[in-house]
């Protein structure tokens, strides 16, 4: 894994944390929402993150108003 910045890191600590309790369902208004970030921020990131990230997979599912991401873990 290469070196993340702080916003990755917040962004990948909540999906680890939300993963845990298994696989979710997520848009990433609503983690911008909980995080304090604009939904651009983590959309733009979601897809780096699935990269970079070992023990989390997020994967792009759906798009209707707002893309929904599929997380799981690794």
């Amino acid at each position: 894994m290469t070196e993340l910045g702080d916003i990755d890191r917040k962004i990948l600590d909540h999906l680890r944390d939300t993963v845990s309790r298994g696989e979710q369902y997520v848009r990433s208004k609503t983690i911008a929402e909980q995080l304090g970030l604009s939904s651009k921020q983590v959309g733009a990131r979601l897809p780096k993150l699935d990269e970079e990230s070992e023990d989390v997979e997020i994967e792009k599912w759906g798009r209707a108003r707002s893309t929904t991401w599929r997380v799981t873990r690794s």
